[in-house]
């Protein structure tokens, strides 16, 4: 647009020298012509919105070319690009006037050259005038319905992100609680019934209690290297040392048997090699709990650890000779009703973030046993 209007310009000059160059109003004509160049060249500095200055500069700017206008009517064509300047600096039921002014002033200059009432002339820049601006008007519209959309997207996209973090970070400290769960506070809580039972025999048999306290120091060094492979990558202490996830289960088992408890271990078809390191973890995580839960609550002699491998999953089963309990009443599970635990929620967790399932069966007096199946890709 700015070209268009430097083309009409120099078009209009160069017409109006070429066939009136020695007339008394060439003076003027030229100077006009500069200064409209001129104040169209700071226009932009000025900026588009509606400002005194802005203003001030658009009245000098069509009084310039209303006064070539007169001297020359030649430069009637300069008026479309001063459509677009009026339409860009002035709302729409000021712009069109300014238009509708515009236009009928390049109508009056053509009419003036042509000698004549042309109905071309009398049709024509009135046609241009209303293309002009409907065309601007249309995308001024388009524009600004854009701008609305893009707003909307980056705010809508701000809040997602905001929701997004809020979601990360609340399942990262669930999955820290899980983990911390799972290992240091079943631990922490091994160690207080082992001092506890020293505590009481310390004096009726030393020897025993004793025991009790290596085997709680025992308990705190284990611990203190999951708290350590925690801050180095989360990864289970036993699944770190190698040997894959029977070596580790067989490692638990035979922590947690007690001269009370005996633990084993019992495996059905080989487990894929390699098995994924998330679904390892969470087996190995899952076996913790159970055996937690089983030591704290069930009163058992015997648990057993099953580890089922088919094409299609792999299945961890916990079983315990204990007091059982009742699976379907709202606080189901071995610890008595205000004692709850994480244990189960935590297991459920787990197997939900890997499409996995659980299943226990329980009756008071008759045992539990906890199946976890985790679905793996077909072999």
């Amino acid at each position: 647009m700015h070209t268009a209007f430097f083309v009409l310009l120099s078009a209009s000059v160069a017409r109006y020298l070429a066939r009136h160059a020695g007339g008394p109003h060439t003076p003027w004509v030229i100077a006009l012509s500069v200064l409209l160049a001129v104040l169209y060249v700071l226009g932009p500095a000025l900026g588009t919105r509606p400002t005194p200055r802005r203003l001030a500069w658009l009245g000098l700017a069509v009084a310039a070319w209303a006064l070539l206008v007169v001297l020359a009517p030649s430069f009637a064509w300069c008026a479309v690009p001063l459509f677009y300047t009026g339409l860009r600096t002035l709302p729409p039921r000021a712009a069109i006037p300014l238009v509708a002014l515009l236009t009928a002033l390049a109508v009056a200059a053509q009419l003036s050259l042509a000698g004549w009432a042309d109905p071309n002339v009398l049709l024509a820049p009135p046609a241009v005038a209303a293309v002009a601006t409907t065309v601007f008007v249309v995308m001024q519209r388009q524009a600004a319905r854009r701008d609305a959309l893009i707003t909307d997207l980056v705010r809508t996209r701000r809040e997602l992100a905001a929701t997004e973090r809020r979601e990360g970070t609340l399942a990262e400290r669930e999955r820290l609680a899980r983990e911390i769960h799972d290992t240091l506070a079943q631990g922490l809580s091994s160690q207080r019934m082992l001092l506890q039972a020293a505590d009481r025999l310390w004096d009726s048999a030393p020897g025993t209690a004793r025991d009790h306290v290596r085997t709680a120091a025992a308990i705190a060094e284990r611990s203190l290297a999951e708290a350590r492979r925690f801050v180095h990558d989360l990864t289970p202490a036993d699944l770190a040392e190698g040997g894959g996830l029977l070596r580790a289960l067989h490692a638990v088992a035979e922590r947690e048997t007690t001269p009370g408890l005996t633990v084993r271990v019992h495996t059905e078809g080989s487990p894929p090699d390699p098995l994924p390191a998330p679904v390892e973890s969470a087996l190995l995580r899952i076996a913790q709990g159970a055996l937690a839960n089983v030591r704290e609550h069930a009163g058992a002699t015997t648990a057993a650890l099953t580890l089922t491998c088919l094409d299609d999953q792999i299945v961890l089963d916990v079983t315990d000779d204990g007091r059982g309990f009742d699976p379907h009443t709202p606080a189901a599970g071995p610890a008595p009703a205000g004692e709850r635990g994480h244990g189960l929620p935590a297991i459920r967790a787990r197997l939900r973030q890997l499409g996995g399932t659980l299943t226990i069966e329980s009756a008071p007096g008759e045992g539990t046993a906890l199946s976890a199946a985790i679905p793996l890709e077909p072999r």
